[in-house]
């Protein structure tokens, strides 16, 4: 479902800016390749490698029980990838473009094919949706 919105979005900021060719009938055809295509590459990237904790090694040197801390980070990592997962695409794409690799805001955008400003709206609306979502995880026992 994510790869259909993602190819809709693209298909409309394409015709947005006058880059279609083909007229509105025709378009089927094209988004149809867009999603499948979508979906091919979403299967080969590699950001979808999953987040991992990094020990510190002077925790170890030093002989400190820090083994619940590492836990608790580790819990923390999950908790978060499993927010970022509930969000819609152009959403997740925004955060780990934006937040986690910290690309620019501009080069997001020209990625993504939407408006710097759109970028920014989705960045503020994802940060709330992730506190909430982070909250909601921590009422669980």
């Amino acid at each position: 479902m994510e790869c259909v919105q993602d190819a809709l979005i693209t298909l409309l900021g394409r015709e947005q800016r006058g880059e279609l060719t083909a007229p509105p009938a025709e378009w089927r055809f094209l988004l149809s390749a867009m999603v499948k295509n979508a979906a091919r590459n979403r299967r080969r990237r590699p950001e979808r490698v999953r987040l991992r904790v990094e020990v510190d090694d002077a925790h170890l040197e030093a002989n400190e029980p820090r083994a619940d801390e590492a836990l608790t980070r580790g819990e923390e990592h999950e908790k978060l990838h499993a927010c970022i997962a509930e969000l819609c695409g152009v959403q997740r794409a925004v955060v780990m473009l934006r937040l986690l690799e910290e690309h620019a805001g501009e080069d997001v955008a020209q990625a993504l094919g939407i408006s710097r400003g759109y970028v920014d709206v989705l960045a503020h609306r994802a940060k709330a949706s992730l506190k909430t979502c982070m909250m909601r995880h921590e009422a669980r026992p």
